[in-house]
């Protein structure tokens, strides 16, 4: 029985199981004591132009994420998790620190840039957390180790920020970053990288947890940067080692030849979405980083969509493209499979295009309407005036 036991408790499935399960619940546990904490020092978020909510709401909801994904991952011995994951949790601290302060003191752009930085390079130059192959996009492969160092730290960046970007109703940052910490994890288990499946998985049942929450109507509360800043480089770190660990698709039958595509395909909304939000800023000729209501998620908002349905069209999208893209990039090469995606991008950038246009028509209408019954409510309060006049006046020519 001891031995039957012991080999379940050893079993990775289980113990990555039990993780993803134990972060669900201490998220859950977690997230009602920072709510109580948040009203009473009013740590709370107040509704702007840009906002999609009505009332102030915590936005701590990063602290449940990250504590409860770390507790998760460590309750197990991990022994193939290298350096570069000891890097990527100094880095998670170094980050949770600066999302906190933000939350509540808000900090400017330029200093969150810089600890970003700091952070990625850590794990990028001490981790060797790096993009270091093309995989023959544009007939590229192995890329010069002075510049891999500079572009992936680029591209921690940029997917941080992205996902920072698309938390913009409720639902959307936190169930994206739980599909893909899920996709993720599910090929890191499936190929034996057990420590990474094991902090994807506790990142993944962490924002489930918290998403119950993000959800609630009386105990709402928001990831903040605290959540969108951890969430994101996980992200980030987990497609840069998925490509790395692919990089011996000409040797070793598992690998995948399309890696990099697919780590794209797995990260599409946020990646189109901040592609796309800036190329309309840069031709409406404003700032790229000054924040509007272009992101597709406010599109679908605005065109009479619920935050949860908003969000499941963009889960949907996620999951769908990449079953898609396994299948498509199965007989072609990366440069054209590069090609089907930017032509993707162009339908993407089409249908918003038209949404947009056809949200805009709707409230030209709607405005429209109002100001007729406006105009309708003041002739009616002018008749009712002079009909009061009339009747004041009928009485004082009858005493004449």
């Amino acid at each position: 029985m001891n031995s039957i036991f012991t080999e379940i408790y050893n079993d990775r499935l289980f113990q990555i199981t039990v993780s993803a399960i134990v972060a669900v619940i201490v998220s859950v546990a977690a997230i009602p004591v920072i709510i109580k904490i948040s009203r009473l020092k009013n740590l709370m978020a107040e509704p702007g132009e840009r906002s999609s909510h009505i009332k102030k709401t915590p936005t701590l909801g990063g602290v449940a994420i990250f504590a409860s994904t770390l507790i998760s991952y460590f309750l197990w011995s991990n022994p193939d998790e290298g350096e570069f994951v000891h890097l990527s949790i100094s880095a998670m601290v170094i980050l949770f620190f600066l999302g906190v302060k933000d939350d509540i003191l808000v900090l400017s752009p330029k200093k969150k840039m810089y600890v970003q930085i700091a952070a990625s390079a850590l794990v990028v130059v001490f981790g060797d957390v790096r993009l270091e192959n093309l995989f023959g996009i544009f007939g590229i492969d192995e890329i010069p180790y002075i510049l891999s160092l500079p572009l992936t730290v680029f591209v921690f960046i940029a997917l941080i920020n992205a996902i920072n970007l698309i938390d913009g109703i409720d639902g959307l940052a936190g169930g994206i970053g739980m599909i893909c910490g899920g996709l993720f994890g599910l090929w890191f288990y499936l190929n034996g990288y057990f420590a990474l499946a094991c902090l994807a998985s506790s990142m993944a049942g962490s924002l489930l947890g918290f998403l119950r929450f993000n959800y609630s109507k009386t105990s709402k509360i928001f990831m903040g940067d605290t959540g969108s800043l951890i969430v994101g480089f996980l992200l980030t770190m987990f497609a840069i080692k998925f490509v790395q660990l692919n990089i011996a698709y000409r040797f070793d039958p598992n690998a995948l030849f399309s890696a990099p595509i697919l780590a794209i395909v797995v990260l599409i909304v946020p990646i189109f979405d901040t592609l796309r939000v800036f190329i309309v800023r840069l031709k409406d000729k404003k700032s790229p980083f000054v924040g509007d209501r272009n992101h597709l998620h406010h599109i679908l908002i605005d065109s009479g969509m619920t935050h949860l349905q908003a969000s499941v069209v963009l889960w949907v999208f996620t999951v769908v493209s990449t079953i898609a893209f396994l299948f498509i990039t199965k007989n072609s090469d990366n440069t054209t499979s590069l090609y089907i995606l930017a032509g993707l991008f162009g339908v993407y950038m089409w249908l918003s295009h038209i949404l947009k246009a056809r949200n805009a028509r709707l409230q030209e209408l709607l405005d429209a309407e109002e100001a007729e019954a406006e105009r309708q409510k003041e002739i009616q309060e002018q008749q009712a005036i002079l009909l009061e006049e009339k009747k004041l006046a009928k009485p004082a020519l009858e005493i004449r």
